[in-house]
């Protein structure tokens, strides 16, 4: 278990140092930082590496002749290009289309959850949306249904809440499928440090609480998630961050605003990029 244990690592690190690079043949490879050729440039994409595998495509995704399959960090086909569409692996399991289906396949490949499903969101708090005859309901880990199939839409559970759609507005359920805040809205984000975007039909954004009470109102045209207290907020194509209560921390100003991060959030103003702690004011 320990040699099991350092070999686990000793791949996690090396995936991270692994540089995908494009060739004269316009395809994408791998190598390390000190420019060492891990992979010869083969695949059309090479995704980043989460939990020791790199999600690879061939084919064009706009013409829909793509496939997909999983690398390790030697470059090795883990699992074989044969899926439709994928995403990254989380918590051991991979979404993938198989065909017209999706479903979940864990490392070694093997379908955990059957291709059964018209649509699938990933795993989020131990659940998953799910689409089945035209329906959304959600699922286990051992595919079995906790929420029924009874929505027109739905998204991923965050804080405990899932926004769902039904009859064209969205509202929010918890865990047991009962209805926490009733469908109004024309669309919504998911819930983070409290708070969750939610838009009107006048398709301007504003924040509700977990009570489906409005905290922010509806007056932005684009929103990000609430970090370290902080969020991005957006009008006329600039950006600027707002507190939880809603007061404005800096002018709508930016070009490119991230999230806050271990106390700051990297912009661009006037052409030159730069960090701002929760103040506003320019720091390293």
């Amino acid at each position: 278990m320990i040699i099991a244990y350092f070999l686990l690592i000793g791949m996690i690190v090396q995936a991270q140092q692994l540089i995908p690079f494009l060739g004269s043949n316009d395809r994408y490879g791998l190598k390390t930082k000190d420019g060492k050729i891990i992979l010869e440039p083969k695949y059309e994409n090479i995704y980043p590496f989460f939990e020791v595998l790199a999600l690879v495509n061939t084919g064009d995704i706009m013409n829909g002749n793509s496939q997909y399959g999983f690398i390790d960090s030697t470059g090795t086909e883990i699992i074989p290009l044969k899926y439709k569409m994928a995403w990254d692996f989380r918590d051991g399991l991979a979404k993938v289309q198989y065909g017209d289906k999706w479903g979940f396949i864990d490392k070694t490949d093997k379908a955990v959850i059957p291709f059964d499903y018209e649509e699938a969101d990933e795993f989020f708090e131990g659940v998953a949306a799910v689409q089945k005859d035209y329906q959304w309901g959600f699922i286990d880990r051992s595919n079995n249904v906790v929420i029924p199939f009874r929505y027109d839409g739905a998204g991923g559970f965050s804080e405990g809440l899932s926004s769902v759609l039904v009859r064209r507005k969205y509202g929010f359920i918890d865990k047991s499928g009962t209805t926490v805040i009733e469908p109004q809205f024309e669309q919504t984000a998911a819930f983070s440090e409290g708070l969750c975007g939610v838009m009107n039909s006048e398709e301007k954004w504003g924040f509700i609480n977990q009570l489906g009470k409005m905290v922010v109102p509806h007056q932005y045209d684009l929103v990000s998630w609430t970090k370290e207290g902080m969020t991005a907020v957006s009008k006329n194509d600039l950006w600027g961050f707002i507190e939880k209560t809603g007061r404005q921390i800096t002018p709508v100003h930016f070009r490119l605003a991230e999230d806050f991060k271990n106390g700051k959030a990297k912009v661009e103003l006037n052409g030159k990029e730069f960090y701002i702690d929760k103040t506003g004011k320019e720091v390293k």
